[in-house]
């Protein structure tokens, strides 16, 4: 087993990941740019090590001085979190070319799974179901506009690179198309160096489900069950489950068959996600992540695996902890996203706790949030019997939270879990917009 490990990342996946290690008995680097100096995970880890200044593109996205500070700090492996290069091949390889320990898949892999239309091709031979839509990238603009008509209005244009609703563009009527063709081509070359896309059938507010899968990197895979990630706010999450209780046994055994086989057939390695699109009882394949997720806590609480020991301890050549295969869940797992909406100072922190509470998060009483990174301060997750149980939890939870100085979206949260429609458990991915009009 490797003894230090340096984590290229910040925050609370930054404290997450040197919690899990210090039970593994290593040692961590943390990198941090000049914004993040009184960062917790600088305070927690072992080692330190400033790598440039605030913007990512001069510290926790240059490769360069990730490999320089992982290379003198004498460590063996390199874990990337979530965000910034976690899905980045490139740097993955250029993690193993320096004689360092990719915590993640094969670099080959993250390629693969990363192009969206590659994947979408790899997942239809896996005997996945997927869209309706372009076979292969769109090559220009007329066979754009047959895809579209063989589709029917309304369809959806997506880069094939990246993610996080950039490069995305729903077109409902075939007279904004063409306008929509070229900024959706052009955003995705300004965000992700690549301006190649592709075109589905737009399905109208679906459920968003994915499965957390586990690979060992010689063919043996586990599914540990599965996360509805419906509520979202333009298109990023704000509340996460386990199970989905829009999943039925039988689409649940479907689901967990083909990645199954897609994931075997890939030697996967490492944690990682593929993610459906559900609606009116059927299952379309979206796309995988080849990385940890910022939900993976429930699939934990529903497990009882710990993803990022297991992710490290694959990478580096060790068994699993928990059976390949499909795995048993138990309960119901529910996680809140708490933002800020603009910067400051904490200047007053009550954590929850109480039974079945979990608060993941990098805040301490005095912490001045900077402006530059993502906006997610904490996690609040929680574990019982069943679905109602646990949103009275996570209600409950929510309530003893408090975060003083620093606005955030708790109220809202809380707003959303009360709403009957979620209680209900029957609702899409514009439930939020429809809740906030």
């Amino acid at each position: 087993m490797i003894k230090r490990l340096l984590i290229a990342n910040r925050g609370e996946i930054a404290v997450r990941i040197i919690r899990a290690c210090k039970e593994l008995g290593i040692e961590t680097v943390a990198v941090y740019s000049t914004a993040d100096k009184e960062n917790l995970h600088v305070k927690m880890a072992d080692i330190a090590v400033c790598i440039g200044a605030a913007p990512s593109s001069k510290s926790y996205l240059n490769m360069t001085a990730l490999i320089t500070a992982a290379i003198k700090t004498g460590s063996e492996a390199v874990h990337p979190g979530v965000g910034f290069l976690s899905e980045s091949a490139e740097f993955a390889a250029e993690v193993e070319k320096a004689g360092l320990v990719w915590i993640g898949p094969k670099p080959e892999t993250i390629s693969l799974v990363g192009d969206k239309v590659k994947a979408r091709e790899t997942a239809k031979k896996a005997g996945l179901p997927v869209t309706p839509g372009s076979e292969g990238a769109i090559r220009n603009e007329d066979m754009a506009c047959k895809v579209a008509e063989d589709c029917g209005f309304p369809v959806i244009i997506k880069a094939a690179s990246g993610g996080g609703g950039k490069g995305m563009r729903i077109v409902r009527r075939f007279e904004e198309f063409e306008e929509n063709l070229q900024i959706a081509s052009s955003e995705a070359k300004a965000n992700f160096g690549d301006a190649t896309i592709y075109i589905e059938k737009y399905i109208e507010d679906p459920r968003h489900v994915e499965l957390q899968v586990l690979g060992d990197g010689k063919g043996n895979v586990a599914i540990l069950g599965e996360r509805d990630c419906s509520m979202q706010k333009n298109h990023q999450k704000l509340i996460e489950e386990s199970p989905s209780p829009a999943v039925t046994p039988d689409m649940r055994k479907k689901m967990c068959k083909g990645a199954l086989n897609l994931f075997s057939d890939l030697k996967y390695r490492g944690a990682g996600t593929i993610e459906f699109l559900v609606t009116e009882g059927n299952f379309y394949f979206m796309e995988v992540n080849a990385r940890i997720q910022v939900e993976h806590p429930v699939s934990e609480l529903v497990t009882n695996t710990d993803l990022i020991k297991n992710q490290i301890l694959v990478c580096c050549g060790a068994p699993m902890e928990c059976d390949s295969g499909i795995l048993k869940t138990v309960g119901c797992s529910i996680e809140a996203r708490i933002n800020a909406t603009r910067p400051g100072k904490v200047e007053k922190l009550n954590v929850p706790s109480g039974p079945g509470v979990r608060f993941d998060s990098f805040l301490y009483q005095g912490y001045s949030v900077v402006p530059h990174y993502d906006a997610m301060l904490a996690k609040v997750i929680v574990y019982d019997l069943d679905r109602p149980r646990a949103i009275a939890r996570l209600l409950r939870a929510l309530d003893e939270l408090e975060i003083e100085g620093v606005p955030t979206n708790l109220e809202e949260q809380k707003m959303l879990l009360k709403s009957k429609e979620f209680q209900k458990g029957n609702f899409g991915t514009s439930l939020y917009a429809k809740l906030v009009k």
